[in-house]
């Protein structure tokens, strides 16, 4: 069926928060309108959610990078005219190529040149939010902005509220070479 929910999905918060030092905020995948029958009100996360709950954080959303494997989630016309989509194909559970991993640093490199004026947070989500989100953002601050593996770990987590989960992640931005 095309509206049976991610496996884990409500186990997981919607939004985290601004991860400091950069324009990241992860949080898991918001879910059209014909998710809501399997949903109770207070479980629903949409686009429209998503743009609330960032709001109330005194924060502006300006671009989402959409690491889902699939398309059937929401649309990225859901999303406000103001706030930028990029879909980057990326196969859960194994690490990222270096193709997806070139892909995410260039889109967030050419958004943040693009909005060098403003502080518009970069969205990142997978399905929970959580292991390509915190994968690819953490690569990210390892090998862009020189931040030491543990920290930008630690970052993630406590920003996001839940922890990197995979094994095979985890060892590869503790003792993985950069990926530049």
């Amino acid at each position: 069926m095309s509206n049976h929910l991610p496996d884990g999905w409500t186990e997981y918060s919607n939004v985290g928060k601004r991860i400091p030092g950069t324009r990241f905020i992860a949080f898991k995948v918001p879910l059209k309108k014909v998710f809501d029958t399997r949903l109770a009100p207070l479980q629903r996360f949409s686009t429209t959610e998503l743009i609330s709950e960032i709001e109330k954080q005194k924060e502006e959303l300006g671009f989402v990078v959409d690491l889902t494997c699939t398309k059937r989630y929401y649309s990225p016309q859901e999303l406000p005219a103001t706030v930028q989509y990029a879909k980057i194909f990326t196969a859960g559970r194994q690490l990222p190529t270096d193709e997806v991993i070139y892909e995410f640093k260039s889109t967030v490199k050419q958004f943040l040149s693009e909005n060098a004026d403003n502080e518009k947070l970069i969205g990142v989500h997978c399905t929970h939010g959580l292991n390509r989100t915190g994968y690819l953002v953490c690569r990210y601050m390892i090998d862009v902005l020189d931040m030491v593996p543990s920290e930008a770990i630690e970052k993630f987590n406590k920003s996001r509220g839940h922890c990197i989960e995979r094994e095979n992640y985890l060892a590869d931005l503790l003792q993985g070479k950069p990926r530049r």
